[in-house]
């Protein structure tokens, strides 16, 4: 991959950051025990998912370390009394340390094994835009996912959609309708319901 790969990998990220970002901010406060379309999770939890993701950023690219290094260092309360400030924080230090120099080569270790550092970014990123429709729709904020980004993420997820619906951490694909549009198909792959 060349450097301009790199630098597109980084800058849909970012961008997938300030979409979540902007929903995060949008969360008035008698919406964090709203539910959301990921069952069993509020907008609390889904908040609480997506700073977690971040927090793992920099021992896993910065670091290099192992899941078993980072150990439980990421467990528990991760929102505290500021869920906003939290997701702030994680999103920065996560931006910071992907966009680090030489941060997209050589591998990260994930909880399923070894992976190259761009393709944990594209997951993490993928995950931003799922999670940010998730999160608009809970809070009634627009949904419109930048083109970009979406044509991105099924580019991303659909070589392993089927097996994220088999983990059981995803709802299992439905049909889009008639005519749907690019965003409305990722979403149905998916599981989601637009």
């Amino acid at each position: 991959m060349s450097t301009g790969d790199d630098q597109r990998t980084l800058e849909r990220h970012g961008q997938a950051v300030e979409q979540f970002t902007d929903r995060v901010h949008a969360v008035r406060q008698d919406q964090w025990d709203a539910p959301t379309p990921c069952a069993r999770w509020t907008v609390r939890d889904l908040v609480h998912h997506l700073v977690s993701e971040q927090l793992w950023v920099e021992p896993l690219v910065r670091d290099r370390a192992t899941v078993e290094e980072v150990g439980d260092r990421f467990d528990g309360d991760l929102l505290g009394p500021d869920p906003v400030a939290s997701w702030d924080t994680a999103a920065a230090a996560s931006r910071a340390a992907l966009g680090a120099p030489g941060a997209l080569t050589g591998t990260v270790h994930l909880s399923y094994g070894e992976s190259p550092a761009r393709a944990y970014c594209a997951q993490m990123t993928t995950d931003l835009v799922v999670h940010t429709w998730d999160l608009a729709r809970a809070i009634g904020a627009d949904e419109r996912l930048p083109d970009a980004l979406v044509a991105a993420a099924a580019r991303e997820v659909a070589p392993y959609a089927a097996d994220l619906a088999q983990s059981g951490l995803f709802a299992a694909p439905v049909e889009p309708p008639p005519g749907a549009d690019a965003q409305t198909e990722l979403l149905c792959l998916l599981g989601r319901t637009p």
